[in-house]
């Protein structure tokens, strides 16, 4: 994966580019990878149909995971007030450096 690439998806961009598709084939379409689907010629407007409302439910489910993420990330930030916590580890640290003989042996 190229690193400069941005990470975010926007399902609503590809909802929009898909949309359009869908509506022009209208009705019903095979389930991407079904029997059905297989069955289909390739240039079939419904097998392509298919295959990009299976991309735009990837975006989706993409979105919803990234932000799960971002949320994940905010309850851990206020779990705990991290700057204490990073002064108790740095003075424990310190202590054992200056108290070696007290440090706990297996």
């Amino acid at each position: 994966m190229n690193p400069t690439l941005a990470r975010s998806v926007n399902w609503s961009a590809v909802n929009e580019f898909v949309q359009p598709h869908l509506d022009r084939v209208g009705g019903y379409f095979p389930t991407v990878g079904s029997p059905e689907w297989c069955a289909l010629a390739d240039d079939d407007p419904a097998k392509i149909a298919a295959v990009l409302n299976a991309g735009q439910h990837w975006a989706l489910h993409l979105e919803l995971a990234q932000q799960a993420r971002c949320d994940a990330s905010k309850a851990i930030s206020a779990a705990e007030d991290w700057g204490t916590v990073s002064r108790q580890i740095q003075q424990r640290r310190e202590f054992y450096a200056e108290k070696p003989w007290l440090r706990r042996s297996a």
